[in-house]
């Protein structure tokens, strides 16, 4: 029973470990509303506190003129008001107090998960790359481009092209398919070319450019993936053009990036 026990914690701790951010989150959201709804209502209850405190104070010097006496009104001071309802406003506080603390946190949390999954991008990167340089060295240039063309036919022919799909960028008329956000279009190699050369005009002047420029320059439209990632001066981008046959039986030229496009492009690393 122990063990059963120890093992439904143990779950419980994984499930909120890995569902820390939008528990906190969800916390923040609960916590924003909660704060306006209890400092709503501790106003309209102070409100009631101050009234029935001047209320008393006129009651006293109406009994002080029967009397005969000063029938000054003592107006209240704003320590007096404070004294009154400062305790309304403990329960709105500490709501405010959780909530900004819940979003603190929960940014936190984000920001080191985010770190944590740019360095494993950047360590996987890395790792292709020196991959593919030794699939060069030991099978050679050919066999690696040979590799390559397999790889994007059989990626093309995955995703059979459609003509309601087709992308018409610029007046090229070839067919073209970016291996990358899996988008068919109609260009030419040379505005292809033309594109990677701004790409790399960007790199030489601004040190770091994105995806979606290089997207841009061919006229297809940006994705969020390609606002996310590009390339930074530490190396020219450059692109892989593959020859092969659409589900139609069309020519493609289909294209894929040297090196990939990365995420934290805008800071640069040594090499």
């Amino acid at each position: 029973m122990l063990n059963g026990l120890a093992g439904l914690a143990n779950k419980a701790k994984f499930l909120v470990n890995d569902n820390s951010t939008t528990i906190l989150t969800s916390v923040g959201v609960a916590g924003t509303v909660a704060t306006a709804y209890l400092t709503g209502r501790a106003t309209f209850k102070a409100a009631e506190l101050i009234t029935d405190e001047q209320l008393d104070h006129f009651n006293d010097a109406e009994n002080r003129a029967e009397r005969g006496q000063d029938s000054t009104v003592k107006e209240l001071s704003r320590f007096d008001k404070i004294r009154l309802v400062w305790k309304q406003y403990i329960p709105p506080f500490v709501a405010g107090v959780t909530t900004i603390t819940c979003i603190i946190v929960a940014n936190k949390i984000a920001s080191k998960k985010i770190a944590a999954l740019a360095l494993a991008s950047g360590i996987s990167e890395r790792a292709l790359q020196e991959y593919k340089a030794k699939v060069v060295e030991k099978l050679g240039r050919k066999q690696d481009v040979a590799i390559r063309d397999e790889i994007a036919q059989e990626r093309v022919l995955g995703h059979p092209v459609h003509s309601g799909e087709v992308i018409v960028a610029g007046a090229g008329e070839v067919l073209c398919y970016d291996m990358t956000t899996g988008r068919y279009f109609q260009s030419t190699v040379e505005e292809i070319k033309k594109a990677v050369n701004k790409v790399n005009h960007e790199l030489n002047n601004f040190m770091y450019t994105s995806l979606s420029t290089f997207y841009d320059e061919l006229g297809l439209p940006a994705t969020t993936y390609s606002d996310m990632v590009g390339w930074n001066a530490n190396q020219q981008m450059d692109i892989v053009f593959s020859t092969v046959l659409s589900s139609d039986n069309r020519p493609c030229i289909a294209i894929d990036f040297d090196p990939a496009p990365f995420a934290d492009y805008d800071r640069l690393h040594d090499n």
